[in-house]
């Protein structure tokens, strides 16, 4: 399966449900009413494109109308070129230290794929050349060492952990070292999920990453959150808190296949301006991608 196929099946709801009312309003009447383009507005908030986005592409459309009529309207791609605009261009994936060793940190709430998301990362570095390893720093979830345990076996990728209750900050320091030792190109480090509104778990996270940059210089090199595309805009207000606890640098959205509500991706994307970087659209391990807007932007709208 292709990129772009990956896209359209993996927003296949969002998609679906944003087609069907656009359809719906385009077939009523040969004229585009002040109530059709209210409509418009209300599927695009609907699907979580956010209001900045949305009044965008309805005063675009409003704009088109205008200049051509209703003869050739094409509200799908103009929805699509503003959505692919705002987006801005296609990001270049993981940041890459030259001759030394990557520290990538995964931050998260509770429940978002956390840990599934670091093994797939470490997946989709493997296969593009690059060694990887996993750090268990989640040492208080029920299995959650297990879990990253058995991805490394399933993906043939080293996992360093300690016991369960450890300080996850000694276990960061220590997959560190050990990355740094073997030379590894990327270490993956699975961060315990926390509520953002919890001051004391916030914390505990800083103190990993410091004590991560005093053992390299620079780590963590990237801070990715990965948001569960199901809770639509509520994601945002989880971007909102981490971005302000530890300066993120990226964002992985996951679950885009089991929600109606992936336009969540443009207006965090708009809101915050952290990059997107990678996109869950399934359950195997290649089913995490770089995030592409033009193919995302086709894939939402395209008819």
């Amino acid at each position: 399966m292709g990129l772009f196929d990956k896209f359209k099946s993996g927003l296949l709801k969002t998609h679906q449900r944003l087609t069907h009312e656009i359809k719906r309003i385009l077939t009523r009447s040969p004229r585009l009413e002040a109530a059709d383009l209210e409509e418009l507005e209300a599927a695009l908030i609907g699907a979580d494109l956010g209001m900045e986005m949305t009044t965008r592409i309805v005063e675009a459309v409003r704009t088109a109308y205008e200049s051509q009529g209703k003869a050739g309207l094409d509200i799908f791609g103009i929805a699509a070129r503003e959505v692919r605009e705002s987006l801005g261009k296609a990001g270049d994936g993981l940041r890459r230290q030259p001759g030394s060793t990557t520290v990538v940190s995964i931050v998260g709430v509770n429940g978002t794929g956390k840990t599934t998301t670091a093994a797939k990362l470490a997946y989709w570095v493997r296969n593009r050349g690059d060694t990887a390893c996993l750090a268990a720093c989640d040492t208080f979830r029920a299995a959650a060492i297990e879990q990253l345990k058995l991805w490394g076996q399933r993906l043939n990728v080293e996992v360093i952990a300690g016991a369960y209750g450890a300080d996850p900050a000694a276990v960061a320091h220590d997959a560190v070292a050990a990355a740094l030792a073997r030379n590894t190109a990327y270490l993956f480090v699975d961060t315990a999920g926390r509520l953002h509104t919890k001051h004391n778990l916030m914390q505990e996270l800083q103190k990993v990453h410091r004590v991560m940059a005093r053992q390299l210089a620079g780590a963590p090199h990237e801070v990715l959150l990965v948001l569960d595309a199901t809770t639509g805009m509520n994601a945002l207000n989880q971007a909102r808190e981490f971005h302000k606890a530890v300066p993120l640098t990226g964002l992985v959205v996951t679950k885009l296949d089991g929600t109606s509500k992936g336009g969540m991706v443009v207006a965090i994307q708009k809101e915050l301006g952290i990059p997107i970087k990678f996109v869950g659209l399934g359950e195997q391990p290649d089913d995490l991608q770089p995030f592409d807007p033009q193919q995302f932007a086709e894939a939402l709208f395209k008819d």
